[in-house]
């Protein structure tokens, strides 16, 4: 009986419940976010005008292509730093941030429509198998790599490719062609430009970026500079235009002591975060000076901010970027992806990094193309002060202790041509290909610093070469003809010598490592 009665009350009671259910959830729908209950989600007029233009308009059209500029046009309304990535172009960009890519070691350009080595990676599969400075490309995987169609981008994509599979190279030495088939490996990409002593005391890094290898590659250069005797550092910010925040913070951590706060960062939906000092520092009594300038940027300028809060380093040059917001990349189902900003960086005492974007993109990075000591005046309305008592300002970037602005002399716009048509850079090549043998008499960059002269019959070839690249550069003036001349030098400096060695011979001339060394006497 009660058996009969459980198979005609059973199935009553499950249909009550689902009603039950159904209404409640009617009732509660417009207070759950997202998809309202028993409905569907109206249509985006964004959807709408998509299908209109696919189905209506005049002529065919590329949807995927117009879809990338809606995006684009919707994240510039935000902010400058909000980003859209497209996926043919998010793995170099997230190369770049890891440290790494998979490769077989070269540094290349394209002079004359061949691509050439410029240099050979210590320990690369290249430097494995015998490629040299200089080789020159003639196929890849059986591929005509010569002539004008070729571009740095497309063979950069021949080159690179998953680990462990094999690249077949055709390159032209001295009127020999050699084969050579070589696997691609694990890349550095290194964020460390430069590290040497320039006395016996007195150190030098120079760090381009912080991608996630950046605090290993520190360390590394830090611990070899200490066995030379180490006591004073420059540590080299200028154009590091930022990367990985971490890689910052951990640095930071190494001249600062106890627990103290290196930087915060705070969102309208990301609550206050602190980051803050975790181990005993490596270098947290010598002394430091810090070198800035216009392109250094966002992790650059909370390592800087940190320091110059703290009074741990004096920062010398002229002001930073401005740019202390942080961003989030978020991976799309086409396997682009979208950076959006979340937070913004403040430093210990408080100041915002972040320059106003408020007159648009445009004036934002216009901005910074003024001449720099108009950057560097500071903003009294927006003043802090570090536990020592010294004055810090806010209101964008960091706005160093001593004003050293670049050299912003403005030149004519054929220069800037000669150097954005790579005029000069190829001049330069084929000039030092016919150096080689001279160069040799200059066994060291101090040598070649002080005795190497460029002949003055080099303009005239100058003047001839840039013609044929239609830039006539007969009536520029004798500063501009300096700089173009000084350019070829560091140019013939940069391959001759390794690339540590290269900065060696830049920095001999540079006003604000003179100025460090005179503020450590």
């Amino acid at each position: 009986m009660n058996k009969q009665k459980l198979q005609i009350w059973l199935p009553l009671f499950i249909s009550l419940s689902m009603v039950a259910g159904m209404f409640i959830g009617y009732k509660i729908r417009d207070s759950i976010p997202g998809k309202s209950f028993f409905s569907f989600d109206k249509r985006k007029p964004v959807d709408e005008i998509l299908d209109l233009i696919n189905s209506k308009y005049v002529d065919t059209v590329d949807l995927s292509q117009l879809s990338e500029i809606g995006i684009q046009t919707m994240l510039s309304k935000l902010d400058p730093h909000s980003i859209y990535i497209p996926a043919n172009q998010l793995d170099d960009i997230n190369n770049d941030l890891q440290g790494n890519f998979y490769g077989i070691g070269v540094e290349f350009d394209i002079f004359n429509d061949t691509v050439t080595i410029l240099n050979v990676f210590n320990g690369s599969p290249s430097e494995k198998v015998g490629l040299k400075k200089g080789d020159q490309f003639l196929t890849i995987n059986n591929k005509i790599v010569t002539g004008k169609l070729i571009n740095i981008d497309s063979i950069r994509q021949l080159i690179r490719g998953p680990q462990g599979t094999k690249i077949d190279l055709t390159i032209k030495r001295e009127q020999k062609e050699i084969k050579f088939s070589i696997p691609r490996s694990t890349i550095p990409i290194n964020s460390i430009d430069a590290s040497f002593m320039l006395n016996q005391e007195i150190g030098y890094i120079k760090i381009n970026k912080f991608s996630s290898h950046t605090y290993s590659e520190f360390m590394t250069a830090l611990h070899s500079l200490k066995n030379k005797g180490l006591k004073k550092l420059i540590l080299d910010l200028r154009d590091n235009g930022g990367g990985v925040l971490e890689e910052a913070i951990d640095i930071a951590d190494e001249f600062l002591e106890g627990d103290k706060l290196i930087t915060y960062t705070e969102g309208a939906h990301m609550p206050k975060k602190e980051y803050r000092c975790r181990r005993l520092g490596q270098f947290e009594e010598g002394k430091l000076i810090v070198l800035s300038n216009e392109g250094s940027a966002s992790a650059s300028e909370v390592l800087m901010g940190a320091l110059q809060d703290w009074d741990r380093a004096t920062i010398i040059g002229s002001r930073s970027f401005g740019k202390g917001l942080v961003q989030e990349q978020f991976d799309l189902s086409d396997h682009s992806a979208v950076r959006l900003t979340i937070a913004r960086y403040f430093s210990p005492t408080g100041r915002c990094i972040q320059r106003s974007y408020a007159n648009g993109e445009k004036a934002y990075y216009d901005e910074i193309e003024t001449d720099s000591t108009s950057r560097s005046f500071n903003d009294s309305s927006k003043t802090f002060t570090t536990p020592k008592g010294k004055k810090v300002y806010g209101g964008g970037g960091i706005s160093p202790d001593i004003v050293m602005a670049e050299d912003n002399k403005r030149f004519s716009n054929l220069i800037a041509t000669l150097f954005n048509k790579g005029t000069l850079n190829h001049f330069s090549y084929d000039y030092y290909r016919q150096q080689i043998n001279v160069l040799k008499n200059y066994s060291t960059p101090l040598k070649f610093i002080s005795e190497y002269s460029i002949p003055q019959t080099v303009w005239t070839s100058f003047i001839m070469y840039s013609n044929k690249d239609s830039v006539d550069i007969k009536n520029i003036s004798n500063d501009e003809k300096q700089v173009v001349l000084k350019s070829i030098k560091n140019f013939i400096g940069r391959n001759h010598f390794s690339k540590n060695d290269y900065f060696e011979v830049l920095m001999n001339d540079d006003q604000e490592i003179k100025k460090s060394m005179e503020l450590f006497k």
